[in-house]
């Protein structure tokens, strides 16, 4: 049987989706309802949001239609259900798994109620773990541990372009201005809109 040559790969999510695995399992009860550098989220909100968004892309990734891909972001903070430290780290599995596939990739697909190539949406679900992995880490005295891959894919995707990030709707802060010689990490995290020596209590 042929194969067709000029079928993307898919996007690889492991490296990052491994970084907040082991995050999570590292974080007590006592955490929760600490600080994160999102200044609406607690911890059992980013919790919460990490866990919606992994259902929302993995169901991107799979070209599902429905209120997982529909439902644009809710205004309130979102709750954290009694059973996240199991329910977590399984769909972050199945999320891997579903942008491994080139399939992924093609056409158009949905996240947030928003419609995008596939192949955006997965660079954008990545940049999520990168950039949600951090922001766990800082909050929770962990040690940040992203591979340069996925730092550098974020780093290209929020490089400032045309967007306007000052507006309310707008999804990250302006760049945090940086050293050029700063760790990766931190410039990637600066482009974000965050401080990268933000810690619990600033």
């Amino acid at each position: 049987m042929e194969t067709n040559s000029t079928t993307m790969p898919g996007i690889d999510l492991g490296p990052a989706a491994r970084q907040v695995q082991e995050l999570i399992g590292a974080i007590d009860d006592g955490q929760l309802d600490g600080p994160t550098p999102c200044p609406d989220y607690a911890v059992r909100e980013l919790l919460g949001h990490l866990l919606g968004l992994t259902v929302a892309f993995r169901d991107a990734a799979r070209k599902k239609s429905g209120p997982t891909t529909g439902t644009p972001p809710a205004s309130a903070p979102p709750a954290l259900p009694a059973d996240w430290r199991t329910a977590l780290p399984p769909l972050l599995d199945e999320l891997v798994a579903a942008w491994r596939s080139p399939a992924a990739l093609e056409g158009m697909t949905r996240a947030g109620g928003v419609d995008l190539p596939g192949e955006v949406a997965g660079m954008v679900a990545r940049n999520e773990l990168v950039v949600h992995g951090w922001d766990l880490a800082r909050a929770t005295g962990q040690e940040f541990r992203a591979d340069e891959a996925s730092l550098r894919a974020s780093e290209a995707m929020l490089e400032p372009g045309d967007d306007d990030r000052s507006g309310p709707d707008a999804i990250f802060g302006p760049p945090v201005p940086v050293p050029a010689d700063a760790p990766l990490a931190d410039r990637v995290i600066a482009l974000s809109g965050r401080r990268p020596g933000w810690r619990p209590g600033d």
